[in-house]
């Protein structure tokens, strides 16, 4: 089974991929796609549709995991940016017909960390004890993607998608 993590940004997604079956980890790969702040936010989500579809066609995952946005009171342009990242991740998904489960980030370092409020750097420890890289994974948008990809085999291995 193959399984796409997004951590959705938009200077910086982060893609996860993992293939395997419940435990066994047979393959894995991670990277992000980035934009330039100095472009209009419409090239940046068009950067990250076209890649994300890219990556979707040459992939095929069995399903997408991305984690859901959410905003905070004090910044809410931040939250409505990330709500059209989220919109042009899931275009892509529904053009190729790609299951999609969104999941909090809370969710996921509670069930990777056993903390709902373990740090990034927690987070990345716990995906690195898992996968056994030889380095650091880094960024942190691809270690929190790879994150989601590895619930989604855990969780979703057995369900026909």
């Amino acid at each position: 089974m193959k399984i796409l993590g997004i951590d959705p940004g938009i200077a910086s997604t982060g893609i996860g991929i993992v293939n395997g079956a419940h435990n066994n980890i047979t393959d894995y790969f991670f990277g992000v796609i980035e934009t330039q702040r100095n472009m209009p936010d419409g090239d940046r989500l068009n950067i990250i549709f076209s890649e994300t579809k890219k990556i979707l066609t040459s992939q095929r995952p069995n399903i997408v995991i991305i984690e859901d946005v959410f905003s905070l009171k004090e910044y809410p342009k931040s939250g409505i940016l990330l709500g059209k990242v989220m919109g042009v991740l899931l275009l892509a998904c529904a053009i190729l017909k790609i299951s999609v489960v969104e999941i909090t980030v809370r969710e996921v370092k509670q069930i990777l960390t056993g903390n709902g409020r373990a740090s990034k750097a927690q987070l990345e420890t716990a995906v690195r004890n898992i996968l056994k890289p030889p380095s650091l994974i880094k960024p942190s948008h691809a270690s929190d993607a790879l994150a989601l990809a590895l619930i989604g085999l855990f969780r979703y291995n057995n369900e026909s998608l």
